[in-house]
Formats: structure tokens, C-alpha cells, sequence
């Protein structure tokens, strides 16, 4: 009898060890790929980060690449703390190469990822070779082109560049008969979206400002595509995850919210799940030696 009861004893407490254990587990989403730390809200995992960063990123050969609608990035830095990107975009003009004939990406972002994926306010587009009948140009006559500088950067600057030496550009465009500017500066707010084909533009070059540090020209500026991100206001669901031990994630399914909590899913966060989770534990280890004693 005594043998019997140790017994129960020792397959009881058996039953609550995993429990005891599985509470304080490793957070399941956090990954890294290439020197860059993929934490929430992105993630390279189906059903990990946040949903509107959902198919958004992947690791290929240690480089981080982002994917959206208007072509793919290199992901180059991401800062949590600011909550930015910075992306690089290969055939995206910069001091030392001037690349025409449509071949930049641009950037596009689909209409449901917009809320949560944009260029920062201090990031400037100089989008190169725009013809006449350009969008940009349209109800902007004469000398009121809508190009202007974006936090102390512009074409002014940027055709300083030993990159223009070979090609000579044309500074000014007063008139649409003598053409628009080879340059034209602007934020990503002015047009929401820089597709060269619809822009009618031969190419880009984009540049965010790293303030407070000074720079002497724009063979110092950091050229890339500076993005910020935003949750949307879910910071608290996420935080309250988290501080439970669980790895915030999403219904792949439904897209809403869940806390990764170990072996098991929570809509809310790892407490409540770990308490209904422990009641039936314990419940299906005694049940059956209970009539044995």
C-alpha cells in the first residue's frame, strides 16, 4: 500500500514538472539571420511577429531580404529602439553611380501593408530622367514643380555627385518646352508611391538624414531607403505576452492575435493558459490511480 502510494505520489508530481519547466521557456519566434536579429514584430516563421509583417521577410543565405510589391530589398539594418529599416535596393542610384532606364525598384508597398510599412518623413527620393508629361509635372506649370529639399537634402546637393561628370545634367526646367529637370526631390508623402513606369521615370536615388550628425556633401549621406514600422496600437497585447514567458504571434489562419506559450496557444497570454493547462495535467495524471488506492 505504501509502494502503491509513493507511487502515486511520484507519477503525480512527474505530471507537474513539464508545467513547472515549460513555463519559463525560450521565446520560439526570435531568430537571426546574417548579423541581423529578426524579433517581434518580424519574424521569418509562418505565424510568428506581427500579421502585417506577415510574408514580408526572408533569410536567403544569411542575407535578409524584403519583399514587397514593387520588387525585393536587402535589408541592411534594423533598428527596434527608432522602430526603422533600412533597405538597399541594387539598382537604386547613390554618389558614385548614376543607374537610368527604369531598372530601380522604386517603392510600392500593397494598400493593406500601408498602415504599418512607410518611408520615413525624413527620407528624400530623387527620382532621375522623369519626361514632361511625367505625373510629377502635371498642374505644376512653369517655375511651381512640386521637387523641393527633404530634411537638408536635394538634386542641388546630389548633382555634386562625381557621378554626373559623364552624364552633364540639366539643372533646371523652367518650361516644359526646354524639358524638366534631371532631378527632382521629394518625399514619399508627396506621391505615395515611387513607381518609376507609372512616374515615368528613368531612375532614383534615395537618402535619409542622419541627424544630429553633420556631413559635408552627399558623398557622405547615407543612401537607402530609411522605412518605419508601426504595430498599429498592439504594443499591449504583445507586451503582456511577453511578460508571461510567451512569444507573440498570430493565427496564420484568421490573422489575430496569439501568445505562443510552449506547447500551447493563447489568445491572451501565458498565465491563463498555463493555469487551464496545469488543471488538466494534474486531472489525467491522478484520475486512473485514484481507484487503485
Amino acid at each position: 500500500m505504501a509502494c502503491l502510494l509513493l507511487a502515486t505520489l511520484f507519477i503525480s508530481f512527474n505530471g507537474l514538472v513539464p508545467l513547472v519547466h515549460s513555463y519559463g521557456h525560450a521565446n520560439t519566434c526570435r531568430s537571426f539571420c546574417g548579423n541581423l536579429t529578426l524579433d517581434y514584430p518580424f519574424a521569418v516563421r509562418p505565424g510568428c511577429g506581427h500579421p502585417g509583417f506577415r510574408e514580408l521577410l526572408f533569410c536567403i543565405n544569411d542575407v535578409l531580404m524584403l519583399h514587397i510589391s514593387s520588387g525585393s530589398y536587402r535589408v541592411l539594418d534594423i533598428d527596434y529602439a527608432y522602430e526603422a529599416l533600412v533597405l538597399h535596393d541594387p539598382h537604386m542610384s547613390t554618389c558614385d553611380s548614376i543607374v537610368l532606364g527604369h531598372r530601380g525598384n522604386g517603392f510600392v508597398v500593397e494598400s493593406w501593408r500601408a498602415p504599418y510599412l512607410n518611408p520615413t518623413p525624413d527620407n528624400v527620393f530623387m527620382l532621375l530622367g522623369c519626361s514632361a508629361q511625367s505625373p510629377l509635372y502635371q498642374g505644376f506649370p512653369g517655375k511651381h514643380l512640386p521637387c523641393r529639399n527633404v530634411s537638408g537634402l536635394g538634386c542641388e546637393e546630389y548633382y555634386g555627385c562625381s557621378a554626373w561628370d559623364a552624364i552633364g545634367p540639366r539643372r533646371t526646367g523652367i518650361l516644359y518646352g526646354s524639358g524638366p529637370p534631371d532631378c527632382c526631390a521629394m518625399p514619399y508623402e508627396t506621391v505615395k508611391a515611387v513607381n518609376l513606369s507609372r512616374l515615368d521615370c528613368q531612375g532614383y536615388s534615395s537618402a535619409y538624414s542622419r541627424a544630429p550628425l553633420r556631413v559635408s556633401g552627399p558623398d557622405e549621406w547615407a543612401y537607402g531607403i530609411q522605412v518605419k514600422y508601426s504595430v498599429q496600437g498592439n504594443e499591449g497585447f504583445c507586451r503582456a505576452c511577453e511578460a508571461t514567458g510567451g512569444s507573440c504571434g498570430y493565427d496564420i489562419d484568421g490573422n489575430s492575435d496569439l501568445c505562443m506559450c510552449g506547447s500551447w496557444n493563447s489568445t491572451s497570454n501565458c498565465d491563463s493558459a498555463h493555469s487551464a493547462a496545469s488543471y488538466t495535467r494534474i486531472w489525467s495524471s491522478e484520475v486512473p490511480l485514484a481507484g487503485m488506492i
